[in-house]
């Protein structure tokens, strides 16, 4: 991309006669520092230089141009920090600090790209639309490069950034330039905001960060999918109020406020794609003979596509009410340590931790770290809570992670059963021989789920099988065959599905 966009020369003779704005292009043309973290607190200070210069508005332009520039090739030599790893909540502090970083520069560039926008010349003068177009383009693509490290980090939206994205769109809207494809850049505006956007009806804080990067890789390809309309027509249809700090809301759990000026979109189309996506990839179809990441071809890949297909083409309201709440509950996560600890009991040598539930439902619980070890644990993974001393360990997925600082973390439980039976999965692995796999038995709860259901490790079974031997060893010994029925859970941690007694013959 050419970040100059006016003569350099002039620049140059210009630049000497205010030695901050020299000092900047000096550090400019010079060589990137070879650590890309060493490059944020220069990045930010220049900025600042810049901001408190007399610089022309030529020189202004040019400067942050290339300060957008240099900034975009940190970022994307950081960002695998975030992804490249299995990251667990709370991410860990340098890794946090980082985030925080990046995220002060992300909103100083576009703040101050935005404030070099004249509406009033741009309407006047065809001349400057492109010029305005790209400080735009820039400016809505830093703001959803800062929401998706925030969702990347499983932090809250810093404040005031979803307003001033939608300020921003609805600038390009006024403009004309929604549909305008800047000099050196390959999307229009509009699908640049849409990115952001759809990121954020994704339920972000149901992912982990590397399937939120698949979620971003996703919609490069297909966000041309969303249609604006006039009306919630559909299941499909979202509405945003400009005017508000808050991210696109379903129609079908929310109705706009009447009188208010909001508008409409519609992700029909992109949820008929990823059903076609999914269909192809579950008959045995290739990745990349349908132009998707190499993600998708996992279990965990086409568990993300199952959700992406509810978040945003079949979003629905809250099946219950919440009732906030005030009291303490122990919590075990992960599927070894549940294994032990209904296999052995309250003997079982598993670390647990303590946590206040703030609010609950018949189907779930808000909870909110307090003290103990909390481990590796992240979305999608199977935990166990118990409310009480003498109470029951209830089994639970985690639905949703939110940490606000290192301290901090709050997570959102959905109620799988009651309770659970240990059994051990027999898988033919060679000839002559068998791999078992630990796994447990879910009863099944007339209120929640109407037949029995068996979680496993994401992966263990390739596809779902047909015949499934499970040994349960408590008092005795038991053995029974089982049939799946169906696949009701997908994700990075476990698969959960539903079962039967196999009444085929053996």
């Amino acid at each position: 991309m050419t970040d100059l966009l006016i003569d350099s020369g002039r620049i140059e003779t210009d630049a000497h006669a205010q030695p901050d704005i020299s000092a900047l292009f000096a550090w400019l043309d010079g060589p990137p520092l070879l650590n890309a973290t060493d490059e944020l607190v220069p990045l930010l200070n220049h900025l600042q230089t810049l901001r408190d210069s007399q610089a022309t508005a030529q020189q202004r332009t040019a400067a942050l141009g290339r300060l957008y520039a240099r900034s975009m090739s940190v970022l994307k030599s950081l960002l695998p920090s975030f992804t490249g790893v299995a990251l667990h909540v709370p991410i860990p502090r340098k890794t946090r600090q980082l985030a925080r970083s990046l995220q002060e520069l992300l909103r100083a560039l576009a703040d101050d790209l935005y404030a070099t926008l004249d509406d009033d010349a741009a309407q006047q003068s065809n001349e400057l639309r492109p010029e305005l177009g790209l400080a735009l383009w820039r400016c809505l693509n830093g703001l959803g490069k800062h929401l998706a490290i925030s969702n990347l980090a499983a932090s809250p939206a810093g404040s005031g950034i979803w307003q001033q994205l939608h300020q921003a769109f609805a600038t390009a809207r006024r403009l004309g330039l929604a549909s305008h494809v800047p000099e050196g850049t390959a999307s229009t505006l509009q699908n640049v905001y849409f990115s952001a956007v759809l990121l954020g009806c994704a339920q972000p804080a149901s992912f982990t960060a590397r399937e939120i990067d698949f979620v971003i890789t996703y919609l490069e390809h297909a966000i041309d999918l969303i249609d604006l309309t006039n009306d919630a027509a559909s299941p499909a249809t979202f509405w945003i109020d400009p005017s508000r700090d808050a991210a696109a809301m379903a129609c079908s759990r929310k109705a706009a406020p009447a009188e208010t000026q909001v508008f409409y979109f519609s992700c029909d189309r992109l949820a008929v794609q990823l059903r076609k996506q999914l269909a192809l990839l579950e008959n045995g179809g290739s990745p990349q003979l349908i132009d998707l990441p190499e993600f998708s071809g996992t279990t965990a890949g086409r568990g993300v596509m199952r959700r992406l297909i509810v978040n945003w083409g079949e979003p629905g309201k809250r099946r219950f009410p919440r009732r906030r709440q005030n009291y303490r509950a122990v919590l075990c996560s992960g599927l070894h340590n549940l294994w032990h600890l209904f296999q052995e009991g309250e003997a079982a040598a598993v670390d647990t931790s303590s946590w206040m539930i703030t609010n609950e439902s018949p189907d779930g619980y808000a909870v909110m770290h307090v003290s103990g070890k909390i481990g590796d644990i992240s979305v999608g993974d199977v935990t166990a809570i118990k409310i009480g001393a003498d109470g029951a360990w209830q089994v639970c997925i985690v639905r949703w992670a939110l940490s606000e600082n290192q301290e901090h973390l709050e997570l959102g439980l959905q109620i799988l059963a009651t309770r659970a039976v240990p059994a051990l999965l027999a898988l033919p692995a060679e000839i002559n021989t068998l791999s078992r796999v630990s796994v447990l038995v879910l009863p099944k709860i007339q209120a929640l789920h109407s037949s029995e259901m068996l979680v496993v490790p994401s992966g263990a079974l390739e596809n779902q099988p047909l015949k499934l031997v499970l040994v349960v060893e408590m008092d005795n010994i038991e053995v029974r065959e089982m049939k799946s029925t169906h696949l009701d859970e997908q994700n990075s941690q476990i698969e959960v599905f539903s079962i039967e007694p196999d009444s085929l013959p053996s």
